[in-house]
């Protein structure tokens, strides 16, 4: 019976509490394992179907196995982290400011001669390794006290928005938020797999130039970074600048433009740097950034990310960016951007997402798809079809997750590039439907132009909920969260 990659993430995971043994922090310990397990499986890729060899041999895995006793290992093991961080390219990325944080030198050697190097993973399916590198990213995103959730967006989620958007091999594909790179490998999956007769030359774009990513949280960008080079995305030395920035992707407008755009911005609360559109501004304050790009100014996270998003987004480009509910009612700077963004855009689907799906509780998210035109002027968006996952549709992140199947009906109904096909559930004979449309004049003649449309009614019996006490209980600790996150927010405006 073939070896999974689930297999494989629970025995990964059973080794950390070697780690944890020596004292490490969750974080920690997962990045020392995605350190040695990431040497492991790139030596372990060295020669396949022409692979280059990533890592330089002298600190490659084989260099590692060869130590004669613990004190040597542990020694060039610290050696390695500090060379291959000096290094260019994606290696420079990776291990960037990397240091051993393993102090007992016996359990360094028990994982590196024992436990990593006695598995047979050149044996395990092609896309298995990096599938288990991925599911051990998740594994450290369920561990909600570190924080670790905040990048880690739920795979049935990317791959049904990936589904929708579908990456063409000649698109550039941009993540301005791209945490440990989720939506990006989801898109290079699609393009090779619609795709089974990719030139030498689309082969090449698609591994050096057509994903680009930004990510803010160096330990965060190094973890995606591992995750594209596995997947066999981003140069193996200094052929090409590597997938990955390490940056505040709005503080400064690069001049890249991109055919496709896939994030989920960080949530939480407001940032404490205001964005301004205009230096004569008279609320200048030492914590700002000027970007003239955008509509407006915002203190507001969310919202500066959907202005970022337009402006990376080539002409004729199409997007999707996930955003919490605020986005969509929020007076003030959020009434102009939803404004403009539906006068100079075609703002064609807005999916609601079901509570109980991220790891961070609290979360009501949604995810906003649109087009850039290439012609001046509007209004563009003629019609807005939502998708209502929310209602009625209760999953919770242990005994009942989202799963893809979940999100069939909304990519039945979405036809990409099709618009004009597109055919409500929802009517007055079918008032259960999920899925109908608003055009233009409804949303902007309501007062704020609020996107937050919900038209289900929760289902009762006997006038209580039918929903089981677990999920009853989670759903009501989400709402409690989310309205935390809110009060926190209208103070922070109160105080300036």
């Amino acid at each position: 019976m073939p070896t999974t990659s689930q297999q494989i993430v629970q025995k990964l995971w059973r080794y950390c509490n070697i780690l944890r043994d020596d004292g490490l922090s969750y974080p920690d310990y997962v990045e020392q394992l995605t350190y040695l397990l990431f040497l492991k499986m790139a030596y372990e890729q060295k020669g396949e179907d022409g692979h280059p060899d990533i890592v330089p041999e002298a600190f490659n895995w084989g260099s590692l196995v060869s130590k004669p006793d613990n004190r040597q290992l542990q020694d060039h093991y610290s050696n390695v982290l500090r060379e291959l961080g000096n290094g260019p390219g994606m290696l420079g990325v990776i291990f960037k400011g990397a240091e051993s944080k393993i102090r007992d030198p016996a359990k360094l050697a028990l994982l590196v001669n024992d436990l990593i190097e006695k598995e047979n993973w050149s044996a395990l399916d092609a896309d298995v390794k990096g599938d288990a590198y991925e599911g051990l990213l998740e594994k450290n995103a369920q561990d909600t006290k570190s924080g670790a959730g905040q990048y880690f967006t739920p795979r049935p989620v990317i791959q049904a928005i990936i589904d929708v958007i579908q990456p063409k091999p000649s698109d550039t594909i941009c993540d301005p938020a791209c945490g440990s790179c989720g939506f990006l490998l989801a898109a290079v999956s699609y393009i090779r797999e619609t795709n089974h007769r990719l030139t030498k030359k689309q082969k090449e774009l698609l591994r050096l130039r057509a994903i680009r990513g930004d990510e803010l949280v160096p330990a965060v960008a190094r973890l995606g970074a591992m995750n594209l080079l596995l997947h066999g995305i981003g140069p193996s030395a200094d052929e090409a600048p590597p997938p990955i920035t390490i940056t505040d992707s709005l503080a400064v407008d690069r001049g890249d433009r991109y055919d496709v755009v896939v994030t989920n911005p960080p949530f939480g609360k407001k940032s404490s740097v205001t964005i301004l559109r205009d230096l004569e501004e008279n609320h200048i304050r030492d914590l700002t950034i000027f970007r003239e790009d955008f509509w407006t100014s915002t203190s507001n996270k969310q919202l500066n990310f959907l202005q970022h998003v337009n402006t990376i987004l080539k002409s004729n480009g199409r997007a999707a960016i996930v955003v919490p509910d605020n986005v969509l009612f929020e007076a003030g700077a959020g009434e102009k951007i939803r404004r403009r963004l539906l006068y100079e855009c075609e703002v064609h689907t807005l999916l609601r997402l079901p509570t109980g799906i991220f790891y961070a509780g609290g979360v009501k998210a949604n995810v906003l798809f649109f087009n850039k035109p290439k012609r001046k002027g509007g209004p563009h968006t003629k019609k807005l079809w939502i998708y209502d996952l929310r209602t009625n549709f209760h999953v919770t992140l242990k005994s009942n997750p989202i799963q893809r199947p979940d999100l069939d009906e909304f990519v039945k109904c979405f036809k990409p590039g099709e618009y004009g096909r597109r055919r409500a559930t929802w009517s007055s004979k079918n008032q259960s439907g999920r899925w109908r449309s608003f055009d233009y004049e409804e949303l902007t003649s309501q007062g704020e132009c609020r996107l937050d449309i919900a038209w289900l009614q929760e289902e009762i019996e006997g006038g209580e909920s039918v929903l089981d006490p677990a999920t009853l209980a989670s759903e009501i600790v989400d709402d409690l969260q989310a309205a935390l996150v809110q009060f926190e927010a209208i103070a922070e405006d109160l105080e300036r």
